[in-house]
């Protein structure tokens, strides 16, 4: 029994298409090309949980009578560990960093992660913050990106404000003026000192709930 993935080009597939044989082990599974995965652990302690995921992304090397002599897909656009060819657009949030060729350390590579292998370094990633908050007492939460927030300018610059924002502003001290260069009509100059004018009322009636009293010298002058 096996199951077909077609992905991307693979160096050496003829048909682009690759048998993933779900009888595999673990780490030979979680290596080979395929769809995005979560790799189960072995182990329950994280730091040997850490050196199996290290191990799962370390690239994929040739080999000649069983000896590792140097790297199979170190090139632009390919997986260092399955081959997978995928061309990463620059603002995808879910974007791998550049691989290291001992993915902790070392020297970067000239290939990328497909989408199995990015999220399976991604959740290397969080096994390795998790261990650092754990070691200096802090409690970890992984962050997980909402749409909304992946583009936050998406409503541009702020133009206008609104009766409520001006309101709103004044009763915290600020002065709203018209920008140096913008005419402002007698109409709108009355419009803005009004709402002004109310705010600054509301805010006075406020510090006096609070009992602020002042000095009657300071009144006299």
């Amino acid at each position: 029994m096996s199951m077909q993935f077609q992905p991307p080009t693979l160096i050496g597939a003829s048909n682009g298409i690759v048998e993933t044989n779900p009888f595999l082990p673990p780490k030979q599974l979680a290596r080979a090309a395929g769809t995005v995965m979560t790799y189960e652990f072995k182990s329950l302690k994280p730091k040997k949980q850490l050196k199996e995921i290290v191990k799962v992304l370390l690239p994929e090397k040739k080999r000649f009578l069983k000896i590792p002599y140097r790297f199979a897909f170190n090139m632009k656009d390919r997986c260092v560990v399955c081959g997978t060819q995928k061309i990463w657009d620059g603002g995808d949030p879910i974007r791998p960093p550049i691989p290291l060729h001992k993915v902790r350390k070392g020297y970067p590579m000239r290939g990328t992660y497909c989408e199995k292998h990015a999220h399976i370094h991604r959740q290397y990633e969080m096994l390795e913050q998790q261990i650092l908050a754990d070691e200096h007492g802090l409690s970890f939460s992984a962050y997980i990106p909402s749409a909304k927030s992946l583009n936050p300018l998406a409503s541009g610059p702020l133009t206008s404000l609104k009766e409520t924002d001006i309101s709103s502003l004044s009763s915290l001290g600020w002065a709203i003026k018209p920008p140096q260069g913008l005419s402002e009509s007698k109409e709108e100059e009355l419009f803005r000192l009004i709402i002004e004018t109310d705010s600054l009322n509301e805010r006075i009636k406020s510090l006096l709930k609070e009992g602020v009293k002042l000095e009657e010298e300071k009144v006299v002058e």
